[in-house]
């Protein structure tokens, strides 16, 4: 199902849902879900959650993937009319530098720009290649004509608004995705495929499994509530880092042992891995060093289960970012094999 489950990711990416800004998202996930005859609720937060009755109801898993990105909130419309912005998720200035962006006003109007640093003209500025990509210096440039503050406002901007940013989501004949956000539309793309799957074959899980998709997770704490006392095992479908020392590549499923939180729990993860070498899911095995997934951040709240992280290997995280058809595919196998499994020891 690698084939429909592309058709979401592109879909999914071009659906805007910064942190603090996912009710559109969310909304779009209740009406693909229902048809299928599943009962979505949402939580306070704004998560959604989809419960899946299975043949065991006294143990259950938790599985979790999250719809929110990274994104930016205007933080002071500038005298000559430009917009300073405010960062949302950790992620560098120079990873948009050059974007598409759009302002979601709090009327509903969208206006777009650019993202430029200030000093973009190398016409005009001696330190254009060399100055520093800071809140100070990266603006918004807007496609409308404002020349002062008071006509940027009059388009209804004010200072909070969202700013997101466009995914350009690109498939090539080679079977890479380019996009940004795949980070963790991915994830969520695979498990909707899998509860349209489910649906569709009407198959039982054997165990109650709640599927959580949540919209805080890039802030830190995004699936962290909402877990009831039946569930034993929690596994965050999230991404895969690459880079320097890694082993993650774009070919094959990531499997966290440890991130900033801490190892992930041994004997689940084994069970991931076991669950690979039985089915022959290409897999590796990582530290992501400057990562924290909604499963580590149940761990802070206090969660008592057993806690994994899996996900696509993604090259170039946090910006624009691409992964393999394989690598979601690989990821996909094992989160199935995951849910028709028995419970880790």
């Amino acid at each position: 199902m690698t084939d429909s489950t592309i058709q979401l990711v592109s879909q999914l990416t071009n659906i805007p849902s910064p942190t603090g800004n996912t009710q559109t998202i969310m909304t779009w996930l209740h009406d693909f879900l229902t048809p299928h005859g599943y009962q979505p609720t949402f939580n306070r937060k704004g998560s959604l959650i989809v419960t899946v009755p299975g043949q065991d109801t006294n143990q259950a898993r938790f599985v979790t993937a999250h719809v929110d990105t990274l994104g930016a909130m205007v933080r002071q419309i500038k005298p000559d009319g430009r917009i300073k912005l405010d960062l949302i998720g950790g992620f560098k200035y120079n990873a948009i530098e050059g974007e598409y962006c759009t302002i979601h006003t709090q009327s509903g109007k969208e206006i777009t720009g650019t993202i430029l640093m200030h000093q973009t003209s190398v016409h005009v500025y001696a330190d254009a290649g060399t100055a520093e990509r800071n809140q100070t210096n990266m603006e918004i440039r807007l496609d409308e004509k404002v020349t002062n503050a008071d006509e940027t406002k009059a388009l209804g901007i004010q200072v909070g608004d969202f700013i997101s940013f466009d995914p350009r989501t690109v498939i090539t004949e080679t079977g890479f995705i380019k996009s940004r956000h795949l980070d963790d539309k991915v994830s969520v793309a695979i498990l909707l495929q899998i509860l349209v799957e489910l649906a569709k074959t009407k198959t039982s899980l054997p165990y109650t499994t709640h599927f959580f998709f949540s919209n805080n997770e890039e802030i830190g704490y995004g699936g962290n509530s909402n877990i009831d006392e039946n569930v034993v095992e929690y596994l965050a479908v999230d991404m895969g880092a690459m880079g320097d020392d890694q082993q993650t590549d774009e070919y094959s499923a990531s499997i966290c042992v440890k991130d900033a939180s801490g190892p992930y729990h041994l004997g689940l993860r084994q069970h991931l891995v076991q669950l690979c070498e039985n089915e022959t899911i290409p897999y590796q095995l990582d530290i992501y060093p400057f990562y924290g997934s909604d499963a580590s951040a149940a761990m802070r709240a206090g969660a008592d289960v057993r806690h994994a992280l899996v996900g696509a290997g993604i090259d170039a995280s946090h910006a624009y970012e691409r992964t393999h058809i394989t690598s979601v595919e690989a990821t996909e196998r094992l989160v199935r094999a995951y849910l028709h499994s028995p419970l880790s020891e």
